[in-house]
């Protein structure tokens, strides 16, 4: 049975693009019924169109000048989502902490890529942050996981990861750059992983 995907970005959505061509390869069984953008200036956005996929736009920033709580965001992101009926809300580059209210609406159905491994560098900027350690010398590799959404960061369970080791004379933009095709490949596989196929 084909998965209802939701789909929440915040940039340039080469990992949706990933869904996209897999679901279009029929390498992955999956519909996107729904991408959510907080930035209007997210490309996004604009593959989505490209692919006739509907999207919504909806920035918190109007919320927060309105001296309304974060959880008056999070409920009304929710009832926007109920509709397109999803199996599973995936967050790839998503720039928001989902709380409760969220959450709350789709127990265990939430899933987020997040650039680092298991316990490390949790939060923004992880994969600088990766690079400075190993410039320090106190890291070797890095990688990224997927992993169920829960209040605390970046801390579900995972469901899957992939291993990216630094190479020698790696600058930031080069191991970036091998952190994306991971990141491309990982969310695929983790869909794969959670999405129930007919044998």
């Amino acid at each position: 049975m084909t998965a209802r995907l939701v789909v929440l970005i915040s940039g340039s959505g080469t990992n949706l693009q990933a869904i996209i061509d897999a679901i279009a390869a029929r390498t992955l069984d999956a519909e996107i019924a729904l991408v959510v953008s907080n930035r209007k200036s997210a490309y996004g956005l604009v593959r989505a169109e490209d692919a006739e996929i509907p999207t919504l736009y909806l920035p918190l920033k109007p919320y927060l000048d309105a001296g309304r709580p974060r959880a008056d965001y999070d409920h009304d992101l929710a009832d926007w989502i109920v509709p397109a009926a999803p199996d599973w809300i995936v967050l790839v580059g998503w720039m928001h902490i989902l709380s409760a209210p969220f959450l709350d609406r789709f127990p265990r159905r939430v899933i987020n890529l997040h650039p680092a491994l298991p316990g490390q560098f949790p939060g923004s900027d992880a994969i600088q942050r990766a690079f400075e350690a190993y410039q320090r010398g106190a890291i070797t590799e890095s990688g990224c996981m997927i992993h169920e959404v829960i209040p605390a960061i970046d801390a579900g369970a995972v469901i899957a990861q992939t291993v990216v080791p630094f190479i020698l004379d790696d600058t930031l933009e080069s191991f970036a750059k091998r952190m994306h095709a991971a990141e491309h490949a990982l969310t695929v596989e983790a869909l794969r992983k959670v999405i129930p196929h007919e044998v």
